[in-house]
């Protein structure tokens, strides 16, 4: 099984947020070519006060890890997302020691992938990370394209992010 295999996986995930009115991002993360666990976004709905900056799909990928009944080995580890993960969830990805992650669309405001780990602290310095960018990528613009589009989504609203996918999906 390929990378944009396992991405359509995350993809489902992302679609579940969506039809929840979520933000579109899904997770999944595979050892020995079977997804062990994975997570979709929560708590930017509406129907909260406050928009939850911590439950992302690959924080709730990396907590749903505690639950599998199966060793897990963090170097035979790859995470898929359907969105480049921000420099919270690059770091609890890093701590986990998970040495790939593949994702479909780029975070042209909080991405965190493409932080230079040389200039960081020893912790996050000698890590050697694989990144895969751009699996999928058109479906998941696609996602944050109608996602963006909803009269009701307030959701980063007006955002440098929502600017870029509105022009990135009229390029094509």
């Amino acid at each position: 099984m390929n990378d944009e295999y396992f991405m359509g996986l995350a993809l489902e995930q992302a679609q579940k947020s969506f039809d929840k009115g979520e933000f579109p991002v899904g997770c999944v993360i595979v050892q020995n070519g079977k997804v062990i666990a994975s997570g979709a976004r929560k708590g930017t709905t509406q129907e909260r006060p406050f928009f939850s900056e911590i439950d992302h799909a690959e924080i709730r990928a990396l907590k749903h890890l505690e639950t599998v009944n199966i060793e897990i080995d963090p170097e035979k580890l790859v995470l898929f997302s359907t969105m480049e993960p921000c420099l919270m969830c690059f770091g609890a990805i890093i701590l986990a020691g998970i040495k790939k992650i593949v994702y479909a669309y780029e975070d042209p405001m909080g991405g965190g992938t493409k932080c230079e780990l040389q200039q960081l602290p020893m912790l996050y310095k000698h890590c050697k990370i694989n990144i895969v960018s751009k699996v999928l990528r058109q479906k998941s613009l696609d996602l944050f394209y109608d996602f963006f589009n909803k009269e009701n989504n307030l959701y980063w609203k007006g955002s440098y992010l929502e600017i870029y996918t509105l022009e990135q999906k009229n390029k094509n």
